[in-house]
């Protein structure tokens, strides 16, 4: 009988036996290495423990400088990430990039500021209840996004904000025979602020190879009055021009919802579920908050969209203007694409100066 490789986890196959190693890195174990973790004699919380010694949460997080990268996992394969878990002072949000690297790769396949992996783009803390991200009170950042990988991962987080910033993290990870056909996780961020008129936000874009397509963030914010969620989203695959193969029907209906998320009527109803939210809203204040921001997620779990050579994915920023006719919006839209696929991946946009990236 072939042996259980112990991926793909989930209630359907949790008493089945395997022989895969699990094993964690942290600031208690930089190595993940067996029988090394809570040994730290030195670390952000040694001035604490100075009275119990090794042992007693003497290494609980890690200072990274500003302008530096810290390389938080090295791991040597086959294996797979099966759990993150991070929490830093939301001021990193957008500053604190992911950068994760597979089989010794040049280039990531992961580059991500913190908060918006973790469907939290506008700096303001929001809790998400979902199968692959959780994110728990106060700011506990939790993926369940499984990635295999067969040589070696390595995650880094690269500080590019001026100020040293504190980071609490832990992956838990598997050591185990990876399939053959198991793909490469990946994640792109991307942001145009504003819109341009008439044009079309992109999410996605020179995606090259086959894969699927497995889930889409986005952090939106609303320059016009009325409501703003007419527009379509499209995925344009396997050299699709003009048209798409996919086109949804709005902007509420692609992450789950109806009639303008309105509920009662004159607010906005909040939602996170296991595949699908709009979790947070964030109201204009009359002081400093000048515009309405949404955040809004939408898991393809159960139906990823699965491309063999390419894959563009796009939305329209669409409005209402007099006399029932669309206006097209120049919003500012932020946005995160997770999808699997073969490697080698295309090369991917570079991330912009931390002043334009900034949730301000």
């Amino acid at each position: 009988m072939k042996q259980f490789d112990g991926l793909g986890m989930g209630l359907h196959n949790i008493s089945l036996l395997s022989s895969a190693k699990s094993r964690s890195i942290s600031a208690e174990n930089f190595t993940g290495e067996k029988g090394k973790g809570g040994m730290a004699t030195e670390g952000t919380g040694q001035e604490a423990a100075r009275d119990l010694g090794v042992g007693w949460k003497v290494s609980p997080s890690v200072s990274i400088p500003a302008e530096s990268e810290f390389v938080l996992a090295g791991i040597d394969g086959p294996g797979a990430i099966q759990h993150i878990w991070m929490t830093c002072d939301s001021v990193f949000y957008r500053s604190l990039i992911i950068k994760i690297y597979w089989d010794d790769e040049e280039e990531p396949s992961v580059l991500v500021p913190i908060g918006d992996f973790f469907c939290n783009g506008w700096g303001k803390r929001v809790n998400v209840t979902s199968e692959p991200i959780v994110v728990a009170p106060s700011g506990g950042f939790n993926s369940y996004w499984e990635m295999p990988f067969r040589k070696a991962a390595k995650v880094v987080i690269e500080n590019i904000g001026t100020d040293d910033s504190i980071l609490y993290y832990q992956i838990d990870y598997v050591l185990t025979n990876v399939p053959d056909h198991a793909a490469y996780f990946h994640a792109q961020w991307r942001r145009t602020n504003p819109v341009k008129y008439k044009d079309v936000y992109t999410i996605l874009d020179g995606v090259k190879g086959q894969g699927h397509y497995v889930g889409t963030y986005l952090a939106w914010q609303v320059n016009n009055n009325g409501w703003w969620g007419e527009g379509e989203i499209k995925f344009y695959m396997d050299g699709d021009q003009e048209y798409p193969t996919i086109c949804g029907t709005g902007t509420e209906d692609y992450f789950g919802g109806a009639w303008n998320w309105e509920q009662p009527k004159g607010e906005y109803n909040t939602y996170s579920t296991n595949y699908l939210g709009m979790h947070q809203v964030i109201k204009p204040d009359g002081l400093y908050n000048a515009q309405q921001r949404f955040g809004m997620y939408r898991w393809h779990v159960k139906d990823p969209i699965r491309f063999e050579k390419d894959l563009k994915v796009t939305i329209q920023a669409l409005g209402w203007r007099s006399k029932g006719r669309y206006l097209p919006l120049q919003d500012d839209i932020a946005s995160v694409s997770y999808w699997y696929q073969a490697e080698p991946h295309a090369s991917f946009p570079k991330l912009p100066s931390l002043d334009e990236l900034e949730s301000i």
